[in-house]
């Protein structure tokens, strides 16, 4: 130990959209532990398991340390200044948008980013550069649920608060295990089930995961069929009369359209659909509609899936039928995937999004928008999407490409064209605290931004709660806020193009970001004109909306039954069950799910930093039912062949009896880092949901076979995992396994 004094500062964690607070141990230069603040009120103090090992993420190693440029594609990157780094890319963003326009450029951004780093990219992007061309990792989690909620709600406002969770009667948990996804939250579904024995837990997945244990009715449905099921329970209300009908009459409009279609899905049927028996699809709907408070969750079980937005319209046609939204322990609860995805949101950080929930296909909001930054007005094209965008990179449309603060190389579906796109892109800047990443390989110019610990700013959990993110020590090396570099990038762009406006990024701290961008929220349904750093320091996290002049947050939303919509009612959604796009064939007759690991995060990035978030599960394993191990005469950690139409890889199998025959298990965390062959989203398809563009990254064809190498190697790694691996890697590229 140093002898220098140690303190504690309160912030919040940077992995998922629970948003707990924690308390950092620091000595002023070295975070030394970590806490759960017991005053925060999404986790009253108590930490998950990646959470409490944040103190022990922080590698340097790992770290991005100095800017680092390269002068062309086959040339290593070398050392470079701030100043350098950026007039170089302001060089190369002027002269490709003066050559090929404005949209010859993109950026791809993070629900990792805070609110102010947010705001910041969207400015640069629409006001100053003038291109649509801005989206988000969020398009591969939550997208579903915007569109969702704005359909049927009018707006994207999850209405809910964790402390429904504790007052509800019944929950479905649909398309999500909480308890590894969510952790803190399904600790305290947990301990209320404990208090009140009489709640029913109904949980929908294909997969019987841990979440399934707390279940009293565990629905185990074909991949995919989640609207054919929900349909089928909306039938069942409407047979038995356990429908509101003076709320549906008074609040909503579109049920008689939605009550023939329901029609069509009577308890036979759907249990045929969903391959499950047709006496607990009854049971569901039974305690759905004989329940006082029905609360239902989800994630991306739902959301990621070529009828995502279906799946979300639903989930809430259920509430709007029996009134159960707007109520204590009511409501249809989106629970989100990153730390940040719904600040991405309010900003407008997807490529159709503008600040202040926004739609950037309205002339009104794009007029309101631009006069707010003076300039004269906004692009109308619309932008790219997350699969499209790297599309257009592949395509050679995109010719100067900005990442920041995600790994497109590893969390993308069909990973050969993303790093094929990265690999021909003229030129591919990426902002990033961790060089590790498989993305950072394609980094022209590679910009080392501050992490968490690091830095200033706010975030916005699941519950519409915006926490204080804090820094306690300085960022390593060279590395900055990234909000700072952004807007040191957007000055020196802003000098090399023409007949632009000046000074739209006079910003010298992250509080004066937030107080631009609270503005735009004036009397919109998420107002934050109410909240400000000081009052957030005064009274701790608050949920919006927060207008001018209150004196709290808001609890719960719709209470009045009346919704943001252009006439205040509430629309239900019609739309038919369509079957997922990758069915079961001879060739490819395993549909293969991917999904969260407890002790992992994303494309581990962070996580995979500590060995000791390594303990649960070590290695890549793909999880079969026991049936098809056998069909295929497949022992237990015995190393086969993963084939889909994208790509091949190569890893030990299992078996896996919380799966359904025919069914396949990988974690999504996986790269290529770890993983020879691209990692995981080698095999998943790029297929998207026609509104929401999100992709179906939980359903793809395989086949596996075993496969006889032969010899193998293992190794023990311990202390500085990625440079381990780095070291190691070089062995790993004498496998002449090819697609």
């Amino acid at each position: 130990m140093s002898g220098r004094a140690t303190h504690s500062t309160a912030s919040t964690c940077c992995y998922c959209g629970v948003g707990c607070g924690v308390l950092i141990e620091h000595d002023g230069e070295r975070i030394l532990g970590v806490s759960g603040d017991p005053a925060h009120p999404a986790n009253f103090g108590k930490l998950c398991s990646k959470g409490a090992s944040l103190h022990l993420t922080g590698d340097l190693t790992a770290r991005a340390l100095y800017p680092e440029l390269r002068l062309g594609k086959g040339l290593g990157r070398t050392r470079t200044g701030w100043n350098s780094a950026l007039d170089h890319a302001a060089e190369v963003f002027a002269d490709t948008i003066r050559e090929h326009g404005p949209d010859s450029v993109a950026f791809y951004i993070s629900g990792q980013l805070l609110t102010e780093d947010y705001y910041a990219f969207n400015k640069l992007a629409r006001a100053l550069v003038g291109t649509n061309n801005i989206d988000s990792n969020s398009r591969l989690c939550m997208s579903s649920a915007v569109v969702g909620y704005k359909r049927s709600l009018g707006a994207d406002a999850p209405p809910c608060s964790y402390e429904d969770i504790e007052q509800a009667d019944t929950l479905l948990i649909i398309g999500s295990n909480m308890a590894y996804a969510h952790p803190i939250l399904f600790r305290r579904l947990e301990a209320a089930k404990a208090d009140n024995p009489e709640m029913k837990v109904i949980v929908v997945d294909p997969r019987r995961t841990d979440t399934c244990d707390l279940a009293d009715l565990h629905l185990a449905i074909a991949p995919g069929s989640d609207v054919a099921l929900l349909h089928g329970v909306l039938h069942l209300l409407l047979e038995q009369g356990r429908i509101d009908h003076a709320f549906i009459a008074a609040h909503t409009e579109g049920f008689d359209s939605l009550q023939t279609l329901v029609a069509d899905y009577p308890p036979a049927r759907v249990a045929e659909l969903c391959a499950i028996a047709e006496t607990d699809l009854r049971q569901c709907a039974d305690w759905i509609g004989s329940s006082p408070r029905f609360l239902s969750l989800w994630c991306m079980g739902v959301n990621q899936s070529t009828a995502g937005t279906a799946k979300n319209a639903a989930i809430i046609n259920l509430h709007l039928a029996t009134g159960q939204i707007g109520k204590i322990g009511s409501g249809p609860f989106s629970l989100t995937g990153q730390p940040n995805a719904m600040g991405g949101r309010e900003t407008g950080s997807l490529s159709n999004l503008l600040p202040g929930h926004r739609e950037v296909a309205n002339p009104e909001h794009r007029a309101e928008v631009a006069a707010y930054w003076g300039v004269d007005r906004l692009p109308e094209t619309p932008g790219l999407s997350a699969i499209e965008l790297f599309d257009a990179v592949g395509s050679g449309k995109i010719k100067a490409l900005w990442i920041a603060c995600t790994n497109p190389a590893q969390s993308m579906p069909d990973q050969h064209k993303i790093h094929q796109a990265l690999r021909d892109c003229p030129f591919v800047v990426v902002q990033e605290a961790f060089t590790t990443t498989e993305t950072c390989r394609y980094a022209d110019l590679l910009l080392p931004a501050a992490s968490w610990g690091e830095k200033e700013g706010t975030v916005t959990n699941s519950e519409r709660r915006v926490s204080r993110v804090r820094r306690a020590v300085a960022a390593p090396g060279e590395a900055r806020a990234d909000w700072a570099i952004t807007c040191d990038f957007a000055r020196r762009l802003e000098a090399r193009l023409p007949a632009t406006a000046v000074d739209l990024f006079a910003f010298t701290n992250p509080e004066q970001l937030f107080e631009e961008y609270k503005v735009l929220t004036r009397r919109r349904d998420l107002d934050l004109s109410g909240l400000g750093y000081a009052l957030l320091e005064a009274r701790g996290p608050q949920q919006w909306p927060f207008p001018e002049g209150a004196r709290q947050g808001t609890t719960r939303l719709y209470g009045d039954g009346h919704f943001p919509s252009a006439n205040g009612r509430a629309r239900f959604i019609t739309e038919a069950y369509q079957p997922p796009r990758e069915q079961r064939d001879e060739r490819y007759p395993l549909t293969l799910n991917t999904g969260r690991l407890r002790d992992q995060w994303h494309g581990m990035s962070r996580t995979g930093t500590a060995a000791r978030l390594f303990a649960h599960v070590e290695e890549p394993l793909l999880g079969l039912h026991p049936q098809d191990m056998a069909q295929r005469q497949l022992q237990d950690g015995a190393l086969v062949e993963v084939r889909s139409r994208r790509g091949v890889l190569v890893l030990r199998v299992q078996v896996d009896s919380s799966l359904q025959a025919g069914q396949a298990f990988l974690p999504m965390h996986w790269g290529d880092r770890f993983l020879k062959g691209l990692g995981i989203n080698a095999l998943t398809l790029p297929a998207f949901d026609p509104l929401s563009r999100q992709p179906e990254l939980k359903h793809a064809g395989i086949e596996v076979q075993a496969i006889d190498l032969p010899w193998t190697f293992q190794a023990l790694i311990e202390g500085d995992v990625q440079q381990r691996l780095e070291a190691l890697r070089p062995l790993c590229e004498l496998s002449l396994i090819h697609i």
